[in-house]
């Protein structure tokens, strides 16, 4: 098999029967519902993507034929950039709004299959079964949602699960068809259109029964997706340009005595493999490449936007209006030079892959959660109250079209083009979805403040107290 059209994905979703609920009903045709049909057919048109750009795909090492490169192995630096420009690429499609584009759990796949050998020898581990997927998955280009977090029942740090019946998602028996887990796991963003879940357990583990990693099809029997409440504002894509096109959802994952078949199980009852898998593999240097490159284009949409605003009511003259800009150039040019660091720092790592040096990536991702909601801001302070006045398509197709065309114009677009404009920035930063894109790049890989601690536990300050100690002497 090969690289995917878009109507070969669409035709895979529609076929599994995934138990996906939204709004209290059990969703029935997930191609036509109007929460999931946007984000359906703009997944379908990367996929589409991959056939009309060469960066998109690479020969497979097992047939020869064209797979996609975000399952590509970097062993060399022109891999790890042609990695790079198919996620940007993917990424413009969306200005950076599909978080979870089918890139990003590729590339974590990717990272673990090669990293399998941190599971040779250990009990309970089986490093071919996590080969032996990525394969298939690289074959047959399949799509994930995943989930690495518990409920939020009780975040005290003494905590300890006691009620009767599972609340967080645990292996409860073990068959002989396979390891049985009940339970439920946020955040599956995603949730119900994809092929597969991907289930990681989240670190800090203290019993083995939360200690497994697997991957099992959507539609496995008593897996359950309950989504959330959609920010699909309607089907406009004037009223509504992003919300409508990239509004991915995120969802509660139930497993009733789900069965996880043992040629799924990746490891399982091992607490030192559950808590350091991750942390020793390839994981980070790979996973916060392929945000950093995806952030890069969201960064450079809202500096688009933003440059669109001050352009259309002709506002470039304020020195405010100028700092604030040159606030969004600097976040831009800092996280193109990062990646550009990581990348021309790369070096083949114990796993023979190309890695990307992983400080530079750490300081991105660590800082880009303030840096979006300030973005974000500055769109908000640009547009003002413009981004409250903004008509509906149907206002102009109506016969009040001829006051708003006289008193919503703008210094350069005719009256429809300006609040087209201005509702593409309301969309993006003050909607339910442009709310949910704040939140999401706050909490992208956790707590922002657990990423600055890894960053400063894992910085290499011996140059730099060296230094300081000859300075003394």
């Amino acid at each position: 098999m090969s690289a995917i059209t878009g109507e070969e994905y669409k035709n895979r979703i529609k076929k599994h029967q995934v138990e996906l609920w939204h709004n209290g009903k059990k969703v029935k045709d997930i191609l036509e519902h109007p929460a999931f049909k946007g984000v359906i057919n703009s997944q379908a048109s990367l996929y589409d993507l991959q056939h009309k750009k060469d960066i998109m795909t690479y020969p497979s090492p097992v047939t020869g034929s064209l797979v996609g490169t975000s399952y590509l192995k970097p062993i060399t630096m022109e891999d790890l950039i042609k990695r790079r420009k198919m996620i940007q690429h993917w990424a413009k499609i969306s200005g950076g709004m599909l978080g979870r584009s089918p890139d990003y759990m590729n590339t974590i796949l990717m990272t673990f299959a090669a990293s399998a050998k941190l599971l040779s020898g250990k009990e309970n581990c089986f490093p071919q079964h996590l080969i032996n997927f990525y394969e298939k998955a690289r074959e047959e280009d399949l799509s994930f949602t995943h989930t690495f977090i518990n409920p939020q029942v009780n975040r005290s740090q003494l905590y300890f699960e006691d009620s009767k019946e599972p609340i967080a998602a645990k292996m409860v028996a073990e068959k002989e068809e396979g390891i049985v887990i009940k339970g439920a796991r946020l955040l599956a963003t995603q949730g119900g259109i994809t092929d597969e879940i991907i289930v990681f357990s989240p670190g800090g583990i203290t019993d083995k029964a939360f200690a497994f990693a697997f991957a099992i099809p959507s539609d496995t029997k008593g897996l359950k997706f309950i989504s959330r409440d959609s920010f699909v504002g309607g089907e406009s894509t004037y009223n509504y340009p992003l919300s409508s096109r990239f509004e991915e959802s995120d969802s509660l994952v139930v497993f009733d005595n789900v069965i996880v078949p043992w040629e799924r199980v990746f490891f399982y009852n091992n607490l030192e493999v559950s808590n350091n898998f991750k942390t020793a593999s390839a994981f980070a240097p790979f996973t916060l490449h392929q945000i950093v490159s995806r952030q890069i284009i969201k960064t450079e949409f809202m500096l688009g936007l933003s440059e669109a605003i001050v352009n259309t009511i002709n506002i470039n003259e304020y020195p405010n209006v100028q700092e604030m800009m040159a606030e969004m150039i600097s976040a831009l040019e800092t996280m193109k030079a990062l990646l550009i660091k990581a990348e021309t720092n790369a070096k083949i790592d114990e796993f023979e892959l190309m890695r990307p040096e992983l400080t530079p990536l750490q300081v991105a991702t660590s800082t880009y959660p303030k840096v979006y909601a300030r973005l974000s801001e500055i769109v908000q302070l640009l547009g003002s109250s413009g981004l409250v006045s903004i008509p509906t398509e149907a206002d102009f197709e109506s016969e009040i079209k001829v006051d708003l065309d006289q008193y919503l114009q703008s210094a350069t677009l005719e009256a429809q083009d300006r609040i087209q404009l201005f509702r593409l920035a309301w969309d993006a930063t003050m909607s339910a979805f442009g709310s949910r894109q704040t939140q999401y790049e706050r909490f992208f890989l956790g707590s922002p403040n657990r990423l600055s601690s890894e960053l400063y536990k894992q910085y290499d300050f011996k140059k730099h107290t060296n230094y300081i100690k000859k300075f003394l002497t």
